[in-house]
């Protein structure tokens, strides 16, 4: 189902009007997922005051996604799409969103329903009482046993070894003040983490409890693999502990064989015992061994960010752009773009 031309012509925004609400919804091959979304998300914020636009980022889906898509915006020109030329990730597909939105307040949601549009009426109050950026915190998650204790142990874990307070179990489901996401525009990464950026501004931040849903429909695009390297991206861009630890860890190594050299100098000089050699050892050469290779891979993380970083490559390129006036339109050209402030 979806909105009427008439109802569609009246909640066009006019030319030169700033939305009140943009709301940015990264998806990757979601068709069985998008037309309940639009119905949802759309009962929801035309019941809002003031004028909206729902900005789709097409993450480089191989089904028919942006075709339904493109279906959607003929009805309702509040709704705008963007088309990324590949599958650059979820972060990325966010910030493409971010760069292009720009109402007075804006909102991230997944695209799989997993973040009800039914809480985005609560996360603008709670911005509108005095806060900046009100953020959703998952009370409850579908997921299974082992990856909800995953993500559980992750958010403690960064909490502990960043200095900037992350709020625990928080995603990207959020509304934010404009002027913090034209912040988040400006920051010129790559391997991206924007809810450890938003954390990391400071601004007044209040967090809003919600149950997650189960998926739409299905499967989630967040594999383990993706999960992890997810991980590494907010515990690499938000701490340098793991730098530390491969010193402290070689400081304590060094130390002990300090005390294993003075042990086997003792009974060499002062009894007539003998230290048993092979199984000593090949254990101390196996265990030096891998601290050294744990040191050297989280040093190679830091420094491929780093090359990834120095070689200035765009976030993410476009394919199409549609719902933006004189702007590129549906063309098979691609157009490189880097993240930047929405005027």
């Amino acid at each position: 189902m979806t909105a009427d031309p008439a109802t569609a012509q009246r909640s066009m925004t006019p030319p030169g009007t700033r939305p009140a609400l943009s709301v940015v919804i990264p998806v990757f091959n979601e068709h069985r997922v998008v037309d309940r979304l639009y119905q949802r998300l759309h009962a929801v914020v035309s019941n809002l005051p003031g004028p909206y636009e729902i900005i789709v980022v097409d993450d480089g889906s191989t089904d028919d996604t942006f075709a339904r898509l493109h279906g959607l915006h003929q009805r309702d020109p509040e709704l705008k799409i963007i088309r990324l030329a590949r599958n650059f990730g979820h972060q990325a597909a966010i910030s493409a969103g971010l760069a292009r939105a720009a109402g007075e307040c804006v909102a991230v949601m997944d695209g799989d329903l997993q973040d009800p549009p039914e809480l985005l009426p609560v996360l603008l109050r709670t911005v509108e009482g005095g806060c900046d950026v009100a953020y959703g915190v998952r009370t409850h998650r579908p997921e299974g046993w082992l990856k909800r204790l995953a993500y559980y142990g992750f958010y403690r874990f960064l909490r502990m070894m960043t200095t900037i307070e992350i709020p625990l179990d928080a995603g990207d489901f959020c509304v934010m003040r404009r002027q913090v996401a034209l912040a988040i525009n400006a920051f010129p990464e790559r391997n991206r983490f924007v809810r450890g950026l938003r954390s990391w501004f400071g601004f007044r931040q209040v967090g809003v409890p919600y149950s997650r849903d189960q998926r739409a429909a299905g499967r989630p695009k967040y594999t383990w693999g993706k999960l992890l390297r997810l991980s590494f991206d907010g515990l690499i861009s938000f701490s340098d502990v793991p730098l530390r630890m491969a010193s402290y860890l070689g400081f304590l190594v060094s130390a002990g064989s300090f005390v294993g050299i003075g042990i086997v100098l003792y009974f060499r000089l002062f009894t007539n015992a003998s230290v048993p050699g092979f199984a000593s050892l090949a254990i101390l050469i196996l265990f030096l061994g891998g601290i050294q290779l744990l040191a050297v891979g989280l040093l190679g993380e830091y420094v491929s960010r780093i090359f990834d970083e120095v070689k200035r490559r765009p976030l993410y390129v476009m394919s199409a752009l549609i719902g933006w006036e004189g702007e590129m339109g549906h063309v098979p050209m691609a157009s490189a773009e880097f993240p930047h402030a929405a005027s």
